[in-house]
């Protein structure tokens, strides 16, 4: 695991392994890194059977997170969202395909996985796009994408 001063974790209710192993499958540059498991001890505030997974860590594309098996008292919302900066139109329909698995689509480049986390599947080159002093551009593209689920490069160009 890469050395870094802040790790995003995310809460699951039993998923954490589950969700670790799943995304490491699509993300290329990944690792699983330590588990801690749950003891007998404060079985009353956790609920967790002794051995069960408490935490795992693990690094996306060189970011880390930790999977926490916290129960089921917080739910993932669309506040808080991963967003993954793609090069092409390959990287957008490999990504979006495989986290839309189980999960479902949303707008404008969002997608909600199988477990509840928000992802942005985003093109790089529109933060380029918006920030164009032509605002007849920055207007179209903004008006192309509002149509989007998945992003279209081609579309965004053309706008």
């Amino acid at each position: 695991m890469a050395d870094q001063k802040m790790t995003i974790c995310l809460w699951f209710d039993d998923r954490a392994e589950e969700a670790a192993l799943f995304y490491s499958a699509i993300f290329r540059d990944s690792s699983i890194g330590k588990i801690s498991r749950y003891s007998k001890e404060g079985f009353e505030f956790h609920r967790k059977p002794e051995g069960a997974v408490m935490t795992i860590e693990f690094s996306l594309n060189g970011m880390n997170f930790l999977g926490l098996n916290g129960g089921p008292a917080f739910r993932f919302s669309e506040a808080v969202s991963v967003v993954v900066h793609c090069d092409n139109q390959e990287e957008i329909d490999y990504y979006w395909e495989k986290l839309t698995e189980g999960g479902e689509e949303g707008p404008c480049g969002w997608l909600k996985d199988k477990f509840g986390v928000s992802w942005q599947i985003v093109p790089r080159i529109l933060s380029d796009l918006l920030a164009s002093d032509d605002r007849g551009k920055v207007s179209r593209v903004t008006n192309a994408f509002f149509q989007m689920k998945k992003f279209e490069i081609d579309k965004l160009l053309n706008a």
